[in-house]
């Protein structure tokens, strides 16, 4: 039977065999003598019947998770969810986003309507699903018409189903106390920073404070080609406690929203 333990355990190995650059901070983390904490994940997918935002959670709800904050990025014409295990807080959160299909051109909805018909409804609820990949087949012409009019839309139709990214937990760190060191840190060892929308999202006054690195390029496998496209990337959170003195566990959309950037183009 499936653990927790085990399905974040195949996600990182998933998430990390598509981008060393995490394993690569990761071990740096762990050189200074940290131990690592995951905030949280987040999970990238479309809005139809069978690839929704609950669908997609049934894995981590049949393990004990809940779901939590509700968000809306108008402009990238997405919705999310993130979910929270019902009783223990040391596992990850679970931050679960979806793509409003209807709101894209007749093109693009063509192209996503054909993915999904690749997908068996029952294969959805498979265990291993989640960190499954690409169930369909795409061609890059198709990833890059999707590109044109959603950098969201393009990721997950390449990626599928995967740890779109892990975040470092900053509260667990012992030799970083503020996220502006941790930034400096990676920085100096060469990995590139996201910068949008400044280089550190949100606020202590808002509870939340993020950063990212920039998803690094990869060579990627379409049915007609391989290309260099974005990949995953890695994530810093530092949560600061609310009236009632525990850490503030939502997000903050605004912030969201630039994080999401992490995998544009450059």
């Amino acid at each position: 039977m499936q653990t927790v333990a085990h399905l974040f355990d195949q996600l990182w190995l998933q998430y990390t065999a598509i981008n060393p650059q995490a394993e690569a901070i990761h071990r740096l983390l762990s050189e200074r003598g940290e131990q690592v904490v995951n905030d949280h994940i987040a999970i990238r997918t479309f809005d139809t019947d069978k690839l929704g935002i609950d669908q997609i959670a049934q894995v981590f709800v049949d393990l004990g998770y809940q779901k939590k904050g509700q968000y809306d990025f108008t402009e990238k014409k997405l919705n999310a969810h993130h979910f929270e295990h019902s009783s223990d807080p040391k596992h990850p959160k679970v931050f679960i986003s979806e793509l409003q299909v209807a709101e894209f051109s007749d093109e693009v909805q063509s192209i996503i309507h054909a993915l999904d018909d690749q997908v068996d409804a029952d294969q959805v609820y498979e265990p291993d699903f989640i960190y499954s990949g690409r169930p369909w087949s795409l061609t890059f012409e198709q990833y890059i018409r999707l590109l044109q009019e959603s950098e969201y839309a393009a990721w997950t139709a390449a990626f599928g189903y995967r740890a779109n990214h892990f975040t470092v937990s900053i509260n667990h760190l012992t030799t970083f106390f503020d996220i502006e060191t941790l930034n400096r840190f990676i920085s100096d060892n060469g990995f590139a920073m996201n910068e949008s929308g400044g280089l550190v999202k949100g606020t202590p006054e808002q509870l939340l404070e993020q950063s990212s690195t920039m998803a690094p390029l990869v060579n990627l496998a379409f049915d007609d080609a391989s290309h260099l496209v974005p990949s995953c990337f890695y994530e810093f959170a530092k949560r600061y406690p609310t009236e009632s003195g525990r850490l503030y566990q939502g997000f903050i959309a605004a912030s969201a929203d630039k994080i999401f950037e992490s995998t544009d183009t450059m």
